[in-house]
């Protein structure tokens, strides 16, 4: 019989925000109550703000996107009772989210001390763009600008390219939202020990510098320490690129080992040619690259799909989300991104129902 799931009971009280704020996707199945600061600024985002309709149409989808199993309470967080309000959810909380500049819920009266003054139990997470005692402290920033003083947005780009922004996945959502997370549950952790709770601080510039630890490592070694886009693992190398095809579309390569390569070349039709002796020849990956342009431009994604599907050849088609949504046969049906085999779980969306559910 599963257990229930490992989450279940703590109460979490959120403020909303921007991205990673209101988007703890993993907090789902606790209960997650969202005050939000103001009732008529429900969304600070000036491309995300609300919308009137006054047609029939199908109203346009909220700001709010990641707010599963959450429920929402707007509350003047500057008037004396929506404070008083905030304090008389806290004795029953485990944990609040608090996606503000350093210093605003101190100026509003919920600082630290308040909160684990009333309920000594409580975990306050603190997510912050850059760090709280940096240069950069009381400055406005986004995801482009902590991953680049991170560091992190100097790795990414093509050569001779200016660096290329990873849409606001990599210090929102991984660097931010992903490492407050884990360090709220090492705080769960610690606090079924001791019985206390505690302050759990995170900012984007850290959480990012963090997950770039393995290339920046790398830079001291061969693999790396060339300028951008002249590497093996950031578009340098022919065998670890993408590359379009007849139709359009993309295949994604990555056939860093020796056996892969060989399988990639085989696929290619460029068995008997001598290439495999020479992959490891930076001076020979321009003119490799240009050959593999070539190749994949001669057939449709689907045609290298039937070539390279079952192989080894580390050889895939680039999917966009519109097509994932369509057929869940693409890997499409969404599902929890860890699976506990004792905890129950649903997907996000329906899967096929030819599916093995233990599998």
């Amino acid at each position: 019989m599963p257990s229930p799931p490992p989450l279940n009971g703590l109460r979490v009280l959120e403020f909303a925000g921007l991205a990673p704020g209101t988007s703890y996707p993993s907090f789902d199945k606790a209960s997650t109550d969202t005050p939000t600061q103001d009732p008529s600024q429900a969304s600070s985002s000036p491309t995300m703000a609300p919308q009137s309709c006054a047609s029939t149409a199908a109203p346009p989808p909220t700001a709010d996107l990641l707010t599963r199993h959450k429920s929402s309470i707007a509350v003047d967080l500057k008037s004396p009772s929506g404070i008083a309000f905030i304090k008389a959810l806290l004795p029953t909380t485990d944990i609040v989210i608090d996606p503000f500049r350093p210093g605003v819920l101190e100026k509003l009266g919920l600082g630290p001390d308040v909160l684990l003054g009333i309920n000594p139990g409580i975990i306050l997470g603190r997510m912050t763009g850059f760090r709280r005692d940096g240069k950069y402290k009381d400055m406005a920033g986004h995801d482009i600008n902590y991953l680049a003083v991170s560091g992190a947005l100097s790795l990414l780009g093509r050569k001779h390219e200016k660096p290329t922004p990873p849409a606001n996945i990599l210090g929102d959502f991984a660097g931010g939202g992903a490492t407050l997370f884990q360090g709220i549950l090492l705080a769960l952790l610690e606090r079924g020990k001791s019985g206390k709770g505690q302050v759990v601080e995170a900012n984007m510039v850290d959480g990012s510098s963090y997950l770039v630890t393995f290339p920046r490592m790398l830079m001291e070694t061969p693999t790396w320490n060339r300028p951008r886009g002249e590497n093996l693992l950031d578009g340098g190398s022919p065998f670890y690129d993408t590359y379009e095809t007849k139709d359009g579309k993309y295949m994604a390569v990555g056939a860093l080992e020796p056996q892969f390569f060989k399988e990639l070349i085989r696929g290619l039709g460029l068995e008997g040619k001598g290439i495999e002796k020479g992959r490891e020849d930076r001076n020979t990956w321009p003119a490799l690259g240009e050959t593999f342009t070539r190749i994949f431009r001669s057939r449709t994604r689907a045609e290298w799909e039937k070539v390279f599907d079952g192989t080894d050849a580390c050889c895939t088609p680039v999917f966009d989300y519109h097509e994932l949504r369509k057929d869940p046969s693409k890997e499409g049906d969404q599902r929890p991104a860890v699976t506990l085999r004792g905890s129950p779980s649903l997907a996000l969306s329906p899967g096929p129902e030819s599916r093995d559910p233990s599998t």
